[in-house]
């Protein structure tokens, strides 16, 4: 990414990568209108309950492997390829030790967590069921992200996808076999998931242990080197730690949302799917950015970062907003695929209806956050989102819901954050030296 026509090579690493956030998508999409059709309102309402809570579990641990992704990139852009195998072989080894910590954590404590957000009396069983199988596979969530983080470190976004592909269809026929054809329950498509996620693991595996290559794993050079250890601490842990409050702020709108009963969760989770699937371009858009941004910079390509971070920042708010147009017009459609039930669409159909247009602001917030993290200030993300997509989410649901207990309110804080941080965002990218003080070389030892 250090040669060339900057916006092509952005474009040609963003489309694959969309393409696997596509299909990385479909896993639980794939279960939420599977399950829906299926087996109901009350069954898509325990998938949907799920959803924050494993976001929350897991989004730490993938923000450990942006920091690995900025920490390859860096190094395979100054051309020390000796470092490039050291962070690697750390990387996949800190992805065992993780995907272990988590499924024990996810299995013991799921119970807990569930009913800690008010998860409904009725819809909890299958809930707990739906987590506690998809938690004992966890390690292969954990372990394709580690992977996918080297491959697009090393500007390969092709092979994920390609891994991906195989593993979302084998998720698809296996729902659609364990609930549509075998009529199990809801823990089926946990099942489902677990064992296609696997796949996904195994083949990645398989690629990165090839013989002759500069990124060969071998099992006998796992291990987590201290140096490489401290650079994706230093890079991934602020990425992590604004991963997990996102995801405790989303917790607690989910725990909002769970007090307006089944309906309302049908419905907030018909919305997620929704927006997971509408955002995935910008993304797509955004993942490059960060690869492109910490290549250049790695290389001493100061204003090469920065012509192509404009392109990523313009594309991305275009794009989404383009987007976020066409499901504010076509909410009622898009939210009946998951539920036909009527208040399932009217609620669906007014969330989106008061986030949609907005989708520009949270576009370009994510954008900048993403040069930040290229550029190995993954620091000022971390507290932007901190501060507003947490504090003040939280905040504001809290202190509006004491007064005026209307679901309407909750779906606005989406929209209000997103603008607080962008504003932020926007001052920091014009007036801060962020091209600085990223290690042009680091020295070979």
């Amino acid at each position: 990414m250090t040669k060339g026509s900057a916006w092509k090579l952005i474009v040609q690493f963003a489309v694959p990568v969309f393409l696997s956030q596509v299909f990385q998508q479909l896993y639980n999409t794939a279960d939420a209108l599977i399950v829906g059709r299926f087996l109901g309102d009350e069954a898509l309402a325990a998938v949907s309950a799920s959803g924050p809570l494993i976001f929350l579990l897991i989004s730490f641990f993938t923000g450990l492997s942006m920091g690995a992704g900025v920490t390859i990139s860096r190094y395979f852009g100054a051309g020390d390829y000796d470092r490039v195998s050291k962070a690697i072989h750390t990387d996949v080894m800190l992805g065992l030790i993780s995907g272990v910590i988590l499924t024990v954590v996810g299995v013991w404590l799921t119970p807990t967590f569930l009913r800690w957000m008010g998860t409904a009396p009725e819809v909890l069983p299958d809930a707990i069921a739906y987590f506690r199988y998809y938690f004992i596979g966890v390690l292969a969530v954990v372990m394709y992200n580690m992977c996918k983080s080297i491959m697009n470190a090393l500007g390969d976004s092709k092979r994920p996808l390609y891994y991906l592909i195989i593993s979302s269809l084998t998720n698809i026929v296996l729902d659609l076999l364990f609930i549509g054809a075998f009529h199990w329950g809801v823990w089926a498509a946990a099942v489902a998931t677990t064992i296609s996620q696997a796949v996904s693991m195994i083949l990645c595996m398989i690629h990165l242990m090839k013989k002759g290559t500069i990124y060969q794993v071998e099992l006998k050079k796992l291990h987590i080197d201290r140096e490489m250890l401290g650079q994706i601490i230093r890079y991934g842990l602020p990425s992590g730690v604004q991963n997990s409050v996102i995801g405790f702020a989303n917790v607690i709108v989910q725990s909002n949302i769970n007090s307006f009963g089944k309906v309302a969760m049908a419905a907030y989770g018909a919305y997620s799917k929704l927006e997971g699937f509408a955002f995935l371009p910008v993304t797509s858009f955004t993942m490059a950015l960060t690869t492109f941004v910490g290549q250049n910079l790695g290389a001493g390509l100061h204003d090469r970062a920065k012509k192509g971070s404009r392109f990523g920042i313009i594309a991305s708010v275009v794009i989404a907003e383009i987007i976020g147009v066409t499901m504010y017009l076509l909410a009622p459609q898009l939210v009946a695929l998951f539920s036909p039930t009527p208040e399932v669409v009217e609620l669906g159909t007014r969330q989106m209806r008061t986030t949609a247009l907005f989708f520009c602001l949270l576009a370009y917030s994510h954008a900048i956050a993403s040069i930040c993290r290229g550029a190995g200030k993954a620091f000022v993300p971390m507290v932007i989102m901190l501060l507003f997509w947490c504090v003040v989410r939280i905040a504001y649901i809290t202190i509006v819901m004491g007064i005026v207990h209307e679901i309407q309110y909750i779906y606005m804080a989406y929209p209000i954050t997103w603008s607080l941080s962008s504003i932020v965002y926007f001052l920091y990218y014009h007036f801060s030296d962020w091209v600085h003080g990223f290690e042009k070389k680091p020295a070979k030892s």
